[in-house]
């Protein structure tokens, strides 16, 4: 078997409206219901579907917690001024830009946080 590519993912939250607003607000992604009830956040050809903490549809991981993804964006917009539109409407930047080392090639990257406590990382392709 050869993997070919990640089709989606899933987050355990703790309030979908919060990580919805957040996710579409600041991010730039589109909130699509599927399913009975269920939500997913959809960019480029992936989607993030979210399981709301307690009540995740079966089956599920072992043990869904939220805050606990550590997730990595490519983005078209320099970070540098994703940081500073960021700043404005309120979210923190933790760090960055900064260098870091991508699946393919170098990246810049700024880190922040989703409402969950997931660390959110933007990052740009150096080519």
């Amino acid at each position: 078997m050869m993997v070919q590519g990640l089709d989606h993912l899933v987050l355990t939250v703790t309030d979908m409206a919060r990580t919805l607003a957040f996710y579409t607000q600041h991010l730039g992604m589109t909130a699509v219901p599927f399913g009975k009830g269920r939500t997913a956040l959809v960019f480029g050809t992936q989607k993030i579907n979210l399981h709301l903490a307690g009540a995740p549809p079966i089956p599920h991981a072992r043990l869904p917690t939220p805050g606990s993804a550590d997730l990595c964006f490519l983005v078209a917009e320099p970070v540098a001024e994703l940081a500073m539109q960021l700043r404005e409407v309120g979210v923190d930047i933790e760090l960055g830009p900064v260098p870091r080392t991508g699946a393919g090639e170098p990246l810049q990257s700024i880190y922040l946080r989703d409402p969950d406590g997931n660390l959110i990382e933007l990052a740009n392709r150096l080519d």
